[in-house]
């Protein structure tokens, strides 16, 4: 993908979101089994939906859900630039045992695609932030929408939820999209050398992240396994 969204034709009305193929597919050493789920009338991008039905789920509780936007390097090939691989095994961990909803969102990069992203990761090298590099490209620095995931829950009859981000930005979005975020529960901090700068910059930008976490002599020894520390609101 771009960073360039579909354009709409002028008095062309949004089309409905509607849940269409579903299959079932067991996930990882353990095969957890998990339910996936395409939809019509998105943005032209294949984001999935992908539910678990938990292994002791809590009807009561409000459900869990997860958006996770795709970053290949991370998700696929284990980069340590970022923390949205040991995110998204989080994730899928804890659906697997509460049940619940993961939201996977064709949106590499924050957005801005792929290539993009490579060309950011090379600024990045030359001292800017994750930020500052998607502003020196003259793209924007986080372009992902969120109301994508609100569709998609509504469309699978989703919209009473425990959302599970450090983002700020997603919980607004969704409840704005009318979806009911009942409780926000806090993604662990995976620190490693190679991503301390990154996280610190999302901590600028005001993620919900606790900034003792990403002090040096907090990882100090940790290597390439990270700090995994976890909060609750």
């Amino acid at each position: 993908m771009t960073h360039l969204k579909p354009i709409a034709r002028p008095g062309e009305p949004m089309l409905a979101c509607k849940a269409r193929t579903s299959v079932m597919i067991p996930l990882g050493p353990d095969s957890i089994p998990a339910e996936f789920v395409g939809f019509d009338g998105l943005d032209g991008l294949e984001h999935i939906a992908i539910r678990f039905a938990g292994r002791n789920s809590d009807p009561a509780r409000p459900t869990l859900v997860r958006l996770h936007s795709e970053c290949l390097t991370g998700d696929v090939f284990s980069s340590r630039r970022c923390d949205c691989g040991e995110q998204l095994h989080e994730a899928i961990g804890m659906l697997a045992e509460e049940g619940g909803v993961l939201l996977y969102l064709r949106q590499e990069g924050r957005g801005i695609g792929l290539y993009a992203k490579l060309d950011a990761y090379r600024l990045q090298d030359q001292g800017a932030d994750t930020y500052e590099a998607n502003r020196l490209l003259h793209l924007p620095e986080d372009a992902r929408d969120y109301t994508i995931g609100a569709r998609m829950l509504q469309a699978i009859g989703v919209t009473h939820i425990r959302l599970l981000t450090n983002n700020p930005d997603k919980i607004a979005q969704l409840k704005d999209a009318g979806i009911d975020v009942a409780e926000v529960s806090r993604t662990g901090v995976y620190v490693t050398d190679a991503n301390r700068a990154y996280l610190q910059a999302k901590v600028r930008h005001h993620h919900l992240l606790n900034p003792l976490a990403l002090i040096a002599d907090a990882a100090a020894g940790m290597g390439e396994e990270g700090l995994g520390i976890t909060a609750s609101e």
